[in-house]
């Protein structure tokens, strides 16, 4: 296989390397169409984050804990898939993955839609739903792959940054607007609502596999890609033998556990505590997520030049334990007071959150470079950070809601934050020209080969 390295350089005619805006900012120019279909698609899969909850239990019978069980399900299946895919695109290409991350999302959602929700079977519900957990990684992160193959190493962490706009914009910020927009403008139901999400998502698989013409991740990265056990198990590999690739994981899973988590009690919260409304809540997470986006991108920035580790233990894991526990303490202190402004607060203190959410941004480059020649299998191990806390916030509130309600929950995830800050300080040393590492290091190795030596 043809050097990487080579490949992500754009050149001119005369064969001399030059950078446009576009490589300047981060953004691979091949992939553009790539971007725009990831945000659509993931619009789709967001516009239910913060109304399954109050649906399930409005209309279906369920109860809170019940409805983060069934979270905790699909989140299994996300972290298989976030898991695999990285591994998988090395294996028959990115394309290919993001391929069949879309035709599973779609088949199970029609199923879920029209099978198990009409007959409110509880069974066929947990099936439906659960299995299209497969379906958002592999197109997804499948999608991060072809990134990490074809971006300028220089600028992973900014590149990387640009998928997260691109990730965030959908999931859950213009999903929850949409969500929003359908139920108090057009007076869609939630079910109905849920037909808009699949219309969304399917426009964004639509766009980005035929938008995108770049060569490289339409087919293997890999030279052995034979090898399927090998190059699937590396990851694993990674995580019982480097501590560091661990940390990572179990950071990254941290990261996202509370955001997962809120959006199975917080909706009961703003209603039953706060007296807000299920549209309040779904504002207060389009705020989050809104703020978090040009974030994204200048902690990308901002990680790159002053240190990913830094980066994270500050910006991120420090910022986040704050400001999680400042949306509960904030809010019923200033309702408590009879503050007219509680609300305006509330949304502030959000906006400082999703700040903190972006901090996170370059624990994806560090990753990386701890297995410079195995970039798939380094993701395969980070991406199953992100699939786990799809079903760890879930679990932690299906399992201890009705022991440490809201409170509890909220000062345990604030407390996960200060763990993470503490293991992202051992991460340091994982970036060229920073803590004894040789500016001229590059993240990734010329070669591209998984073979374990």
């Amino acid at each position: 296989m043809a050097s990487l390295a080579t490949q992500t350089q754009p050149t001119g005619s005369t064969g001399t390397t030059r950078e446009g805006i576009l490589d300047k900012l981060g953004l691979p120019r091949p992939l553009i169409w790539g971007f725009v279909g990831l945000a659509l698609f993931m619009i789709g899969d967001g516009v239910e984050t913060n109304i399954l909850s109050p649906f399930l239990t409005g209309e279906h019978g369920f109860s809170i804990p019940l409805v983060g069980l069934l979270v905790t399900v699909y989140g299994v299946a996300v972290a298989v898939a976030a898991f695999f895919s990285a591994a998988l695109s090395d294996l028959w290409g990115p394309r290919r993955v993001m391929m069949i991350g879309a035709g599973i999302w779609v088949f199970f959602e029609l199923a879920f839609l029209i099978l198990a929700l009409n007959s409110s079977d509880v069974v066929l519900i947990f099936i439906t739903y659960g299995l299209r957990g497969f379906g958002y990684p592999f197109f997804a992160y499948g999608f991060l792959v072809w990134i990490t193959a074809t971006a300028n190493p220089k600028r992973l962490a900014s590149s990387i940054g640009w998928f997260y706009v691109a990730f965030t914009a959908g999931l859950p910020t213009l999903g929850a607007l949409v969500a929003t927009s359908t139920l108090d403008i057009f007076h869609l139901s939630m079910f109905q609502t849920l037909w808009v999400s699949l219309g969304l998502a399917v426009l964004g698989a639509a766009v980005a596999l035929i938008g995108v013409k770049e060569k490289l991740g339409r087919a293997p990265l890999v030279t052995n890609s034979d090898e399927v056990f090998t190059v699937l198990t590396y990851g694993l590999k990674l995580l019982a033998t480097k501590p560091k690739v661990l940390m990572v994981m179990l950071t990254r899973m941290i990261n996202s556990i509370p955001t997962y988590g809120m959006a199975i009690f917080f909706p009961a919260l703003f209603v039953d505590r706060f007296h807000w409304s299920i549209g309040q809540f779904l504002i207060l997470t389009t705020v989050i997520y809104a703020v978090n986006i040009p974030f994204n991108l200048f902690f990308g920035w901002l990680g790159d030049r002053n240190g990913w580790s830094r980066t994270v233990t500050w910006y991120g894991a420090v910022l986040c334990a704050v400001s999680m526990l400042a949306l509960y303490v904030v809010p019923d202190f200033a309702i408590s007071q009879g503050w007219p402004f509680a609300y305006a607060l509330t949304l502030l203190v959000g906006a400082v959150f999703g700040i903190g959410l972006a901090g996170f941004v370059p624990l994806s480059a560090i990753a990386v470079s701890l297995a410079p020649q195995h970039p798939g299998a380094a993701m395969s191990s980070y991406n199953l950070g992100i699939g786990a806390a799809v079903f760890a916030g879930p679990l932690l509130v299906a399992l201890l809601y009705s022991t440490l309600g809201a409170l509890g929950l909220v000062v345990l995830f604030a407390a996960l934050y200060l763990v993470a800050a503490a293991m992202s300080t051992v991460l340091r040393g994982t970036q060229p020209g920073f803590d004894g590492v040789p500016p001229a290091s590059v993240i990734r190795a010329p070669e591209v080969d998984l073979a374990i030596r």
